[in-house]
């Protein structure tokens, strides 16, 4: 792929940053280093400050390992409002998140940039916002974890297929020649 050396940043979004947004991050930056589109970078937070400093969720990382993606060097940590001008693509992964991240958007560019995680999941790609939550696993057990894995990953070929959009669109054209497409836990 040619083009300028503009990266495409995306970050997703959970309540404590130990659970869900970390599997999603760790999940794209896997699919999407599998599809060589090495311009994207993915990271994550979450909208409280309750887990900041703390590792993955144990069950999480459990998840994760089983399909071969590491989740060690993830530390949780809290959003801050500059990130709305730092990514291209925040991802809610619920609909609190949603709805927090659209009330605390700075201006309507940033508001363009939200959308839910599953909005990228053919199945449920045009209900509600309210229809496209995943909820919390913290609570439960490692069903709930199995859970969230399979909503997750429903979502991430559509997440592909629009930071691949993005990158070969002609204004977003850059040489991405030898970038890593990184995970920044």
């Amino acid at each position: 792929m040619s083009s300028t050396s503009r990266q495409f940043r995306i970050i997703t979004v959970c309540t404590g940053n130990i659970c869900r947004s970390p599997m999603a991050e760790l999940m794209l930056a896997e699919a999407l280093a599998a599809e060589r589109l090495t311009g994207a970078v993915v990271d994550s937070a979450g909208t409280t400050s309750y887990e900041a400093g703390r590792p993955i969720d144990p069950r999480a990382a459990r998840k994760l390992l089983t399909h071969g993606i590491a989740s060690r060097s993830h530390v949780a940590r809290e959003w801050r409002p500059e990130w709305f001008a730092g990514r291209e693509l925040i991802l809610a992964l619920d609909v609190d998140h949603y709805g927090w991240l659209r009330q605390a958007a700075p201006d309507p560019q940033s508001m363009a940039r939200i959308r839910m995680l599953r909005s990228f999941d053919p199945a449920v790609a045009g209900k509600d916002p309210l229809d496209q939550g995943i909820e919390d696993p913290w609570f439960g057990g490692h069903t709930d974890f199995d859970n969230t894995w399979d909503l997750i990953r429903a979502s991430v070929p559509g997440i592909v297929a629009h930071v691949r959009a993005e990158l070969e669109r002609p204004d977003q054209q850059q040489d991405n020649a030898g970038q890593q497409v990184r995970s920044t836990s």
